[in-house]
C-alpha cells in the first residue's frame, strides 16, 4: 500500500491530477466519528500532520486518516 504521504503529495504535484476531485476521511477521536474533508481544504502538510485550511489551522495527524476517495471511489484505504 501507497504510504499516505506519498499518496497526498502526488495528489498535489502530479499536473495530470485535479485536487477537486479527492476527499479525505479521517477520524475524530474527540467526535467519535468519521469526518470528510475535501483535499483543497488541506492547507500544507507539516511532517506527519495535515494542516487544514481553516481559522485555527486544526492539526491532523496523517495516521487517523482512514480513507482518500477520488470522486465517489474508494482508492486508498488503512484497515
Amino acid at each position: 500500500m501507497t504510504p499516505i504521504q506519498d499518496l497526498l503529495n502526488k495528489i498535489k504535484w502530479d499536473k495530470r491530477e485535479n485536487t477537486s476531485d479527492y476527499t479525505l476521511f479521517y477520524f475524530d477521536r474527540i467526535l467519535n466519528k468519521m469526518i470528510s474533508v475535501p483535499y483543497n481544504n488541506i492547507k500544507r502538510l507539516e511532517g506527519s500532520f495535515m494542516v487544514l485550511n481553516n481559522e485555527d489551522e486544526t492539526n491532523i495527524p496523517l495516521h487517523r486518516i482512514k480513507k482518500v476517495a477520488k470522486k465517489d471511489a474508494i482508492i486508498w484505504e488503512r484497515k
